[in-house]
């Protein structure tokens, strides 16, 4: 979808996801989806019949062996591009199922993540990622912060969450320390992290060079952890992960956990119950029980 020929099908896709509420990311991955399945077949997807859309989830499957996230996206993109915008309810499109995947996420302890967040460099990376884990942010929530976010008289931060929901998470009186002394390094009306350019920071302002970038975040964080010396294989998204962990273990109650981080399901915010330390402690014992005569 990326060929000249392809633009006013790609400019229709693109129309009818906005039409539909879809958000910049998700069109984005849904348009990559597509534009990879004509580079696949070097052919307008327009062409391709049901059979060619069976071979090429066989091919993703059998050849690329694509993790269930991955493939799930490339289903959702092309179910869309083909029942919304063609029209064409491929019947492939309705039997295809990427296989289930249950993984437990990787967790930071207390002290690995105090061994990190020194280690970046940048105050604005540094500053954006302790927030990230301190309130349990998304990469997306976090670097997109806005100084008017910060309610210090309730002590709380308003964040602008997945799929358009807000949520207001609790704003420690150490992270409040840490924002303000940030923000006076910078005094941007109106991006907490403002993005530091190659032109300096001031350009940045004057310009309105936006927040911190996505990768900028990801790479930052990427290089202390290397530095660190820590074997797990830990991304900005394990410090929200290692946030909901740390509080089951200090006692919060599951429920007030899942309303923080903007969970729809209770089951998604249970997956930690299997993670804290207190969990793991309750088999210690008959653990050492079973292999005392061994």
């Amino acid at each position: 979808m990326t060929t000249r020929a392809m633009s006013p099908l790609r400019q229709r896709m693109l129309e009818d996801m906005q039409l539909r509420g879809l958000s910049a990311r998700t069109q984005e991955a849904y348009s990559r989806a597509v534009g990879q399945l004509a580079q696949h077949y070097h052919r307008s997807p327009q062409q391709l019949s049901d059979e060619d859309l069976r071979q090429y989830f066989l091919y993703l499957t059998n050849e690329k062996k694509l993790a269930r996230p991955t493939t799930t996206i490339a289903l959702c993109g092309l179910k869309f591009f083909y029942q919304q915008t063609l029209k064409q309810p491929w019947p492939t499109l309705q039997f295809v199922r990427p296989q289930p995947e249950y993984k437990l996420p990787v967790v930071l302890s207390r002290e690995e993540v105090r061994r990190i967040l020194p280690l970046i460099k940048l105050p604005a990376y540094r500053a954006c990622l302790t927030t990230i884990y301190a309130a349990g942010l998304r990469l997306q929530e976090g670097r997109h912060l806005q100084v008017a976010d910060v309610d210090s008289a309730r002590m709380l931060l308003h964040i602008h969450g997945k799929g358009k929901k807000d949520r207001y998470v609790p704003l420690p009186h150490s992270l409040l320390k840490l924002l303000r002394a940030h923000w006076r390094t910078h005094r941007s009306p109106l991006w907490l992290f403002p993005a530091p350019t190659r032109h300096g920071l001031a350009h940045s302002l004057a310009h309105n060079g936006g927040p911190v970038t996505r990768c900028s975040v990801q790479n930052a964080f990427h290089h202390a952890w290397q530095a660190s010396g820590i074997n797990k294989p830990a991304h900005v998204h394990t410090l929200r992960h290692s946030y909901a962990t740390h509080l089951l273990e200090a006692g919060v109650n599951l429920r007030l956990i899942q309303e923080i981080l903007g969970h729809r399901s209770p089951r998604t915010t249970a997956r930690y119950t299997h993670l804290t330390h207190e969990v793991r402690a309750t088999v210690t014992e008959p653990l050492k029980q079973l292999m005392q005569d061994l």
